[in-house]
């Protein structure tokens, strides 16, 4: 029986690819094929797979399977409940077996028993969504300051509705994670919640992206396909970046939510759907209101209630215990043993203004741990800039939201030297973000 799960699957051979995609949409709802593993974080992060089938030799001066193993820590680290299947052509057991200790759930040999390679990727994708743990770098944090305790309470008293919600915050406080954790706490919370980001959804590809499309409604449609609206239902959907979803689109997005239902590309039979629908965007959406550039009618039909996540710098008492909790986490992934925080290295980190917030300082504290060598980090294992000191707070006050997030973005690229697949895994975004970010901002 085929199910709704989505597969990715990454072989640099593409015979291997041709002869797994035959093979994995008859029994699968969704397959996206990778020749190139260097796309692997974008997938992950803008497909949100179910499961993961991974080579663990590509094409490179690597062919001892350590390539698969760095690929396999990659998308571990953005992230870490994804299941990850390995596959090998040297029937390579302890290879395969260190994999498994690396983070991995199973491993195939080629060439592979087509019924066992099934039931493996079922039985992986089966460990996703509820089912996975939740480690202490997923679970919403909410810290000691009085604007989180109350924020606290209100996620508490909304979860156990079906109001719509939207979060609002700078990049990288962590409006994912809240939106997890509504949809945990909820009613619907036994189901997988299935995720958008309006602002990587190309406009050609909108209304088959949330509406779905018939087998032939186009060019490259070879199957039927459900849109995140009607395969949410039962759950909930979270839609990031949504004031960066242009005002044609909005009126069509608008529509499929006033009416509960929604009408494939080349079919005229509409399908309702039943949805827990939670926003988020970084942007001002009230101003882009009155600016024309946010549909009013839209803005109530996602604003029921609307919960806004701080900036770091404004809840500098949680910056230690999150460095902490990164540096434990990171510590055992990548040495095995228990890193901790040297008074230096706390005071460098609470006075850093953390442009990119939550997530710039996890990324940061990773990088330490990398290339630290003491089981306690130090002020030097840290690269962080003086121009985002927190002494300089009073200047960047008159800064906007819109400001900062170009100038990360401009730091991104030129220190990845104009990579734009480094820059976007660097800011945590997709690349289809970062290219709309940066024609928005004139880079």
């Amino acid at each position: 029986m085929k199910s709704n799960t989505h597969i990715l699957v990454v072989d640099d051979n593409r015979g291997v690819l041709a002869a797994l995609d035959l093979l994995l949409r008859r029994h699968f709802g969704q397959v996206t094929l990778l020749a190139n593993p260097s796309e692997i974080i974008s997938a992950v992060q803008s497909g949100h797979p179910d499961a993961v089938l991974l080579d663990m030799n590509f094409t490179s001066s690597v062919n001892n399977g350590n390539e698969g193993l760095y690929w396999l820590g990659r998308v571990l680290a953005v992230s870490p409940h994804l299941p990850v299947v390995l596959m090998t052509a040297f029937a390579d057991i302890p290879l395969a077996i260190k994999g498994i200790k690396a983070g991995a759930v199973d491993f195939v040999q080629k060439p592979w028993d087509n019924d066992r390679l099934v039931e493996i990727l079922r039985n992986a994708a089966s460990k996703s969504g509820k089912s996975r743990a939740v480690t202490p770098a997923e679970t919403m944090y909410w810290g000691e300051s009085a604007e989180m305790s109350r924020l606290r309470e209100l996620v508490e008293k909304v979860a156990a509705t079906d109001a719509t919600v939207l979060i609002t915050g700078e990049n990288g406080t962590g409006k994912e994670v809240l939106a997890e954790e509504l949809h945990r706490l909820s009613g619907r919370g036994d189901r997988r919640m299935l995720k958008v980001d309006m602002g990587a959804v190309s406009e050609t590809l909108f209304e088959s992206e949330l509406f779905g499309h018939r087998k032939g409604a186009f060019t490259g449609a070879v199957s039927d396909r459900k849109g995140k609206l009607e395969e949410a239902s039962g759950s909930s959907l979270f839609m990031d970046e949504i004031g960066n979803l242009p005002m044609h689109l909005q009126a069509k997005l608008l529509s499929a939510l006033q009416n509960r239902q929604v009408t494939a590309l080349g079919s005229n039979h509409p399908v309702a759907f039943d949805i827990r629908l939670i926003c988020a965007t970084n942007r001002d959406i009230d101003a882009m209101v009155s600016e024309g550039t946010f549909r009013e009618d839209l803005l109530y039909r996602i604003n029921t209630i609307r919960l806004h996540l701080p900036p770091l710098r404004q809840r500098k008492d949680d910056i230690a215990v999150l460095a902490g909790r990164f540096a434990s986490e990171f510590g055992m992934r990548y040495r095995g043993t228990e890193i901790s925080l040297g008074e230096d290295a706390v005071t460098a980190l609470e006075e850093y203004a953390w442009p990119g917030n939550i997530r710039e300082l996890r990324h940061a504290v990773e990088k330490a741990v990398i290339v630290g060598s003491s089981d306690k980090l130090s002020k030097a294992d840290f690269s962080l800039t003086p121009h985002a000191a927190a002494g300089h707070e009073i200047s960047q006050a008159a800064v906007t939201i819109e400001d900062m997030e170009r100038q990360m973005i401009a730091g991104a690229i030129e220190s990845c030297g104009g990579n734009m697949s480094a820059a976007a895994q660097r800011l945590g975004i997709t690349r289809q973000t970062l290219y709309n970010k940066m024609k928005r901002y004139g880079i």
